[in-house]
């Protein structure tokens, strides 16, 4: 029972990023019709905004120590983070500890930055193409940037620490009234509840504002929108740029628990596709669900007692798992009429 759970809370961080990615799919699909095979990579990009800010707040200057010395009778040279200089060592070091959940400050403007230059750049001439061009392009596109990052960061994985505050695992056993510990990391749970907190806001923003009202009716029915005066594609436009912001706050975050490399997001994006499909293309909730569906099954089918049983089950579980839905609904689990069906 207690490996069951400890593996259920291991889907939820893993359902976490792929109900983010797959979030930022479908806004992009249900507006755009457009399958974007290079959102991996932004997902790997916005990783790679932590180890950016990492570096840039660890740059350092080189002084002589008065007191220090090595076996030569030499001064050692000290290297003090410039931050520390700056701001003293106890703030300093505090920029720097933290320098995971600041590198959101600087992912938001990037990745709409890039986000914006995609659609413009690239994305907007392949609307009225048939899906089969906006793969092969926007999977071109992923890889021209998937070798970008590793020509500038190397192949190998870069670690990127979580804030010290955040060091440890919290002990749910007690909490679940069980004999024994059932420890969960505390960035775990921090991603789980960012993750909610951004599926929330999405969902609030496209639900309460005057865009986001727009924006659902653009999705149903773009034509007649357009008919009104309202100019839908500036706003289409500006979702798939909140689309790239939510697949690079989703790695941002993702950092500590998987270090950044450069094929991160190949990794994810082949699954959060399966994600978007099960759910129902252009069905926000039904990305929702099945990213967290998923990612606990995944996690479910890596236990040792179920690979004993099944071998390698925990390697093609969500493909099995997608099959059998689109068998019995093939429209996934809340996809609507007509999408995709022509």
């Amino acid at each position: 029972m207690d490996a069951i759970l400890l593996q259920f809370l291991n889907g939820l961080d893993k359902g976490s990023a792929y109900a983010l990615i797959a979030l930022g799919l479908t806004l992009i699909f249900g507006t755009l019709g457009v399958v974007n095979f290079a959102h991996g990579a932004l997902f790997m990009i916005g990783a790679f905004c932590s180890v950016t800010l990492q570096r840039i707040l660890t740059l350092s200057s080189e002084t002589l120590s008065e007191t220090e010395k090595d076996f030569l009778g030499n001064p050692l040279k000290i290297k003090t983070p410039y931050v520390e200089n700056w701001f003293g060592p106890e703030v300093g070091g505090a920029i720097i500890d933290w320098a995971v959940p600041l590198a959101i400050l600087l992912a938001i403007p990037v990745m709409l930055l890039i986000g914006f230059i995609m659609e413009r750049g690239l994305i907007k001439h392949f609307y009225k193409r048939p899906h089969a061009d906006q793969i092969l392009v926007t999977f071109g596109l992923a890889i021209v940037l998937q070798e970008v990052i590793k020509y500038f960061y190397g192949a190998n994985p870069i670690p990127t620490p979580a804030p010290s505050a955040f060091v440890g695992s919290f002990d749910f056993g007690p909490l679940l009234g069980l004999d024994t510990s059932l420890a969960y990391p505390y960035w775990r749970l921090v991603y789980f509840g960012f993750s909610a907190l951004i599926i929330g806001a999405v969902f609030a923003f496209l639900q309460f504002t005057t865009f986001g009202m727009v924006v659902r009716a653009g999705m149903a029915d773009r034509e007649t929108v357009g008919l009104l005066g309202i100019d839908i594609d500036r706003r289409f436009t500006i979702m798939f740029g909140i689309a790239a912001a939510v697949a690079g706050l989703a790695g941002v975050m993702y950092a500590p628990i998987n270090s950044p490399n450069y094929h991160m997001g190949m990794d994810f994006l082949v699954l959060s596709f399966v994600v978007v499909v099960v759910g129902g293309m252009g069905s926000l909730p039904g990305a929702v669900l099945a990213g967290f569906m998923l990612g606990i099954l995944e996690s479910l089918a890596s236990m040792n007692e179920v690979k004993n049983i099944l071998p390698g089950i925990d390697q093609i579980i969500i493909y099995v798992v997608a099959i059998i839905i689109l068998l019995t609904r093939p429209r996934g689990l809340m996809g609507r009429k007509g999408v995709m069906e022509e």
